[in-house]
C-alpha cells in the first residue's frame, strides 16, 4: 500500500550511529532541551541520523527488500562530524556535519543507483551531485536563539567520530521505524 501524504509526513531512509557516538551528540539535545531552546526532535521521537533518502509517497514493502539487500554489502561506515550549519530554507534547522569521505559519499551513491535501479524516484536533494549529509540536532529555533545553539554545538569539542552502524526506513510524523537493518558485509559483492 502505497502511503497518503499530508504535510509533514513522509518515508526516510536513514543511517544510525554506534551507541558512543550517539551518546556524545545526544548531550547536545539534552542540553538544548533543558535551555528550552528546541526539543521538537525529541518530541517527534526522532532518533540521532544523517537522512539518505526521503520521500512523502513511498511503498515500504518494495523498500524493504532494496535497504535488506543493500546494508548486507556494506560494512559500518566511519563518520567524523566536524563541523556545523544550518540549512537556510530549511524551519531553522541546525545540523552537525560530517566530513564528506569517500567513503560517506560512495555509500550514498551506491544506495542512490540501487534505489533508482528499482525505479523509486529521488528527490533533487537526495542525488549524489546535491546532497547534503547532515545529522540535525535542533529545529524550529528562534532566529533570537540561534548564536546560543552554536554555542552549545561548539561545546561538543568536534570532531566527534565514531561509525555510521544500521540503516532504517522511519515514517514520520511523528517519527516511525519501519525496519532497519545493520551494515554487516555478509553478501558477496
Amino acid at each position: 500500500m502505497v502511503g497518503k501524504y499530508r504535510p509533514n509526513e513522509g518515508y526516510a531512509i536513514e543511517l544510525y550511529f554506534d551507541p558512543a557516538l550517539e551518546n556524545q551528540v545526544l548531550k547536545a539535545w539534552n542540553v538544548l532541551a533543558r535551555r528550552q531552546i528546541s526539543t521538537q526532535l525529541i518530541e517527534i521521537e526522532s532518533r540521532l541520523h544523517i537522512t539518505l533518502f526521503s520521500s512523502p509517497l513511498i511503498e515500504p514493502a518494495k523498500l524493504e527488500n532494496i535497504v535488506k539487500s543493500f546494508a548486507g554489502k556494506q560494512e559500518p561506515l566511519p563518520l567524523s562530524f566536524s563541523s556545523i550549519g544550518s540549512l537556510p530554507k530549511d524551519k531553522n534547522v541546525l545540523f552537525l556535519a560530517p566530513t564528506p569521505t569517500l567513503s560517506l559519499l560512495q555509500f550514498h551513491s551506491q544506495l542512490f543507483d540501487a534505489l533508482k535501479k528499482e525505479g523509486i524516484e529521488i528527490g533533487e536533494e537526495y542525488r549524489p551531485d546535491s546532497w547534503i549529509p547532515h545529522c540535525p540536532v535542533a529545529q524550529e529555533v528562534p532566529m533570537i536563539r540561534m548564536g546560543e545553539v552554536f554555542s552549545v554545538l561548539r561545546d561538543l569539542k568536534l570532531p566527534v567520530t565514531g561509525y555510521a552502524m544500521v540503516i532504517g526506513l522511519v515514517e514520520f510524523s511523528p517519527v516511525r521505524e519501519l525496519f532497519s537493518f545493520v551494515l554487516s558485509n555478509t553478501v558477496e559483492a
